[in-house]
């Protein structure tokens, strides 16, 4: 088997899901993640992991990064970190179990990650950059009295996101190649001016930190993905990629050649799946207007990681899938309107992008759940992060553990607490590792290109408790979860409980009114239009009539519940006459 049957391409979930959406800080540049390459080989909890406490100590006082963004980098790099289920909730009691600072920075020093690969992805944020063009370099580290100011191009980069966009992870790669090598070299390997000798050496296990963004396969094999240091070592690439058994170390310059020479789009990429992609079923689907909708997905061929389902162009119905095929995807939701959609399955991501006035309601997403470009559009979910960007108009009903991201080109977001269930859910949860605490849904983080944003103007508010209400997901389904995992905030239940006393008592003065029969039926007509008219009014008319499944049409997990999502928006609108 020669060469040319083996491809290699960039990995999909660290540009998907490690990739911050806003234009990179420069002092992530070039120049000082070289700086820190040669600061990490001399330090102790530096090399080959690095520490919180050592981030911190490099972030804040070398770098000069607020300690949140610090932390925010190094938590997302973790959540690409293939931990069990059972870590990740062992991880979150942990911080469960945390009453002050200094205990919540004993819990976080029992994290570190992989050196060489932290300084990759911290590399990678680069991509939505509006111009890779160098930055201002400096002499030293970045300089303390410095103060950046906000700029256009991070709301720009926030409307030009590519983190979808495997053609641009390509060429990402492809440009900065040498660079991303170079962070691999140690610093005796390299001369004064930063040039690499040409027989230039480069260890074995230095070359599997590449396996955090390229991996590949045989043309023939496609199915046998492997990570890219395994193919590099073996036969057909060895000789070709400069290795050497003896010495089990790649010539850097023999390494560049190869790999530049098989480097290629991911064929378990988007581009893929929208061009050879299967159509999925779902259960909820209505002739009419559904035929507009596009949706795809690879789930069927490509490994873990990268499975991707596209929902595009979905109007005006009601969608609800609870399925394996489902299982640890990748979900986009792209120019869906007016759409009702519920899927009910552990899920790794979900994109929300340019999407109006729609409802989603989902399952546990493993990693992140994000909002861009939309429009009036209600997420409801667990998930281990929130972020939103370039939206107006948009409710997030959230239980997540770590503080919801909100990037530039916000306007009106209203956050509020987690409101539903499904039979089934803590299951899910479980199996993703999410916990019902830690739950930071109201502390959100304005995040800009430099770090912190101030708050005004400010772009969200709390959801105020009296315009609270449940959510009721309108289909059965097996499980043990009866209500809201963790339950609610103890002001919104309260807000809950007096609504129910108002009902209550607007029930008891309706039996004691004493209506005649006469009576009763004028007054069931009046209630009965004010219902109906509200319904309409509010859009949930359409909604429960999509809830309807066709004559034909078999459900195959989820068997709709209408009356009882009926009878909840019922006890709503007298709530609101009370």
């Amino acid at each position: 088997m020669g060469t040319d049957a083996v491809i290699i391409w960039p990995r999909m979930e660290p540009f998907l899901l490690g990739v911050l959406q806003v234009a990179p800080s420069t002092k992530l540049s070039m120049h000082y993640l070289r700086k820190m390459s040669a600061y990490v080989r001399t330090r102790d909890g530096c090399f080959p992991v690095l520490s919180w406490s050592m981030w911190r100590h490099i972030a804040c006082g070398k770098l000069q990064l607020p300690e949140d963004l610090a932390w925010l980098y190094f938590e997302t790099f973790d959540l690409l970190t293939d931990h069990s289920a059972v870590t990740r909730l062992e991880w979150a009691e942990g911080l469960s179990q945390c009453s002050s600072k200094s205990e919540l920075e004993q819990q976080r020093n029992k994290l570190s990650v992989d050196t060489l690969k932290f300084l990759l992805f911290l590399y990678i944020q680069q991509l939505n950059r509006v111009s890779l063009r160098a930055s201002l370099i400096g002499e030293g580290w970045p300089n303390r009295t410095r103060s950046p100011s906000p700029s256009d191009r991070e709301a720009k980069t926030s409307m030009q996101n590519k983190n979808w966009d495997d053609q641009a992870h390509l060429v990402f790669v492809q440009s900065h190649l040498a660079e991303i090598l170079e962070l691999l070299v140690g610093p005796a390997q390299l001369s004064k001016s930063g040039q690499t000798s040409r027989d230039c050496q480069i260890p074995l296990e230095v070359v599997r930190s590449l396996d955090l963004l390229l991996e590949g396969s045989t043309n023939h094999n496609r199915t046998n993905v492997q990570p890219i240091h395994r193919l590099l070592s073996e036969d057909p690439l060895q000789s070709q990629a400069g290795y050497s058994a003896l010495s089990c170390c790649f010539n850097l310059h023999k390494l560049l050649s190869c790999v530049q020479h098989v480097l290629t789009l991911n064929p378990f990429g988007m581009s893929a799946c929208l061009r050879s992609g299967k159509k999925l079923a779902w259960d909820q689907q209505a002739e009419g207007p559904m035929k507009r909708a596009k949706i795809a997905r690879n789930t069927h061929t490509a490994p873990h990681g990268s499975k991707i389902i596209l929902m595009s162009q979905v109007m005006k119905q009601t969608l609800a899938k609870t399925s394996e095929k489902l299982i640890g995807s990748n979900v986009k939701l792209h120019r869906c309107s007016g759409a009702f959609i519920y899927l009910l399955s552990p899920l790794r991501s979900v994109t929300v992008d340019k999407c109006q006035d729609c409802t989603v309601v989902l399952g546990a997403v493993e990693t992140s759940v994000h909002l861009h470009r939309c429009q009036n559009v209600q997420v409801v979910c667990v998930t281990a992060r929130i972020i939103v960007s370039a939206s107006s108009s948009c409710t997030v009903h959230a239980l997540t553990p770590t503080r919801p991201l909100l990037l530039p080109g916000n306007a009106e977001i209203t956050l509020a607490p987690f409101h539903t269930f499904y039979p089934s859910l803590e299951d899910h949860m479980a199996s993703v590792g999410l916990a019902v605490i830690p739950n930071a849904w109201d502390q959100p983080l304005l995040l800009g290109s430099e770090g912190l944003m101030g708050p005004d103007p400010p772009c969200y508010r709390l959801l105020p408790p009296a315009e609270f209400h449940m959510l009721v997901v309108p289909f059965k389904m097996e499980g043990d979860t009866c209500e809201v995992p963790g339950g609610l905030p103890e002001q919104y239940q309260a807000a809950l409980d007096e609504k129910e006393r108002r009902i209550q008592k607007w029930q008891k003065t309706v039996m004691e009114a004493k209506l005649n029969k006469e009576q009763r039926l004028q007054f069931k007509e009046l209630v009965e239009v004010k219902f109906h008219k509200w319904l309409l009014e509010t859009g949930h008319r359409r909604e429960l009539d999509s809830l309807i499944p066709p004559p034909t049409n078999v459900v195959n997990h989820c068997e709709t519940g209408r009356a009882a999502d009926a009878e909840h928006s019922r006890t709503g609108e007298v709530t609101m006459a009370s």
